[in-house]
């Protein structure tokens, strides 16, 4: 099973939402999608077995085959290529490394050489139970999609895999929900917090996952959220009072699900639902959430 956990915005707890997830459903596979920061390994604390790599492909222009014909700048779908009289441009940041350039070179001569862009590193935490991947970005680096799609090929099919997504609806977050069987949706009772959750039911609706909402740092006295989410009949699988204990265990790299043994339970009640969701179309209604 896959199960993602994504936020409309930054801030809203969604690595605290994705690391108590993965301590009280074991064994289980936490896997950090937010290459460009990841943060998960701060709360997990794990031990790092494995490192590798992650390379992708740069066109290189060969000059004294190019005729500067220009039809590589006009497939470039992302306009990274500047075709001068007597030179060739390739613009990094906006190359995604399709390939398209160098497969229709009527001269054959762009070839393409690969290129650092980050590391997967891999390891257990403390109690073995659950396996922890993440992927890290190199500094400089704009396209995280790409190795997000790398940090995904290391999914345990049979295990409960919990990936923590970037924030915000961009192709990055796209990609590390992308062919989930459920995806959290973590927000917060603010109307920046329901603005931005709406952007993020829009992207996974269009993908057709199954969601759920856990709202953070919940205020009773903020009721459009509840509205909305009654409205649209958008399960609301737990609400996260804004309790002053848990922001302390949080800025101590604690998860809570460690020193309070109640949320453990209403996080395997929230995977109990998820599994009811995606099974039955149906939510199983606990009284204390």
């Amino acid at each position: 099973m896959i199960i993602s956990v994504a936020s409309g915005k930054g801030g809203t707890g969604k690595t605290t939402i994705a690391v108590n997830l993965a301590l009280s459903v074991q064994p289980s596979v936490y896997i950090d999608c937010d290459v460009e920061e990841p943060n998960g390994h701060i709360l997990l604390k794990p031990t790092i077995s494995s490192q590798k790599d992650v390379a992708k492909k740069f066109p290189k222009v060969n000059l004294n085959k190019c005729t500067f014909c220009g039809k590589c700048s006009e497939l470039c779908e992302f306009n990274a290529i500047v075709v001068l009289k007597t030179d060739v441009m390739i613009l990094e940041e906006l190359c995604h490394g399709c390939g398209v350039c160098s497969y229709f070179c009527p001269e054959h001569a762009i070839e393409e050489i690969e290129k650092n862009t980050g590391v997967i590193r891999k390891g257990t935490v403390s109690s073995k139970a659950v396996t922890f991947i993440e992927g890290v970005l190199n500094i400089g680096e704009t396209h995280g999609a790409q190795l997000i799609r790398h940090v995904r090929k290391e999914i345990i099919p049979g295990q409960i895999n919990i990936i923590d997504a970037p924030p915000g609806t961009s192709c990055s977050m796209v990609a590390s929900v992308k062919d989930s069987d459920f995806c959290i949706l973590v927000t917060e009772s603010t109307p920046f917090g329901l603005n931005d959750l709406k952007l993020a039911i829009q992207v996974v609706r269009s993908l057709g996952i199954p969601f759920g909402i856990i709202i953070n740092k919940y205020d009773e006295k903020y009721l459009d959220l509840d509205k909305y989410c009654c409205d649209d009949k958008t399960p609301i699988l737990l609400k996260i009072p804004f309790d002053r204990k848990i922001a302390e265990y949080y800025s101590q790299g604690t998860p809570v699900v460690f020193v309070m043994p109640q949320w453990k339970e209403l996080f395997r009640q929230v995977f109990t639902n998820i599994k009811s969701i995606i099974q039955n179309h149906e939510i199983i209604v606990d009284e204390r959430l």
